[in-house]
């Protein structure tokens, strides 16, 4: 129970660092500096994708072609 609490808590901050609300005052890692700029977005999402994992959500079928088969 405690670390489900932890791992929706790490991705509920994660979805808000990649929103950002603050149009970028806050930022871990300026995005200004060449190629390690945009580390710290890529970092939260691969949080998130993580808590997704846990909780057995794919996102990765979601883009998937689905045959119709009628």
């Amino acid at each position: 129970m405690l670390k489900s609490l932890i791992v929706i808590f790490a991705g509920l901050l994660s979805i808000l660092y990649i929103l950002n609300p603050g149009a970028g005052i806050f930022e871990l890692i300026p995005d200004n500096i060449p190629i390690i700029g945009n580390l710290d977005e890529a970092t939260a999402v691969v949080i998130l994708l993580s808590c997704f994992r846990y909780f057995n959500i794919d996102i990765g079928n979601l883009f998937k072609n689905k045959k119709n088969l009628v």
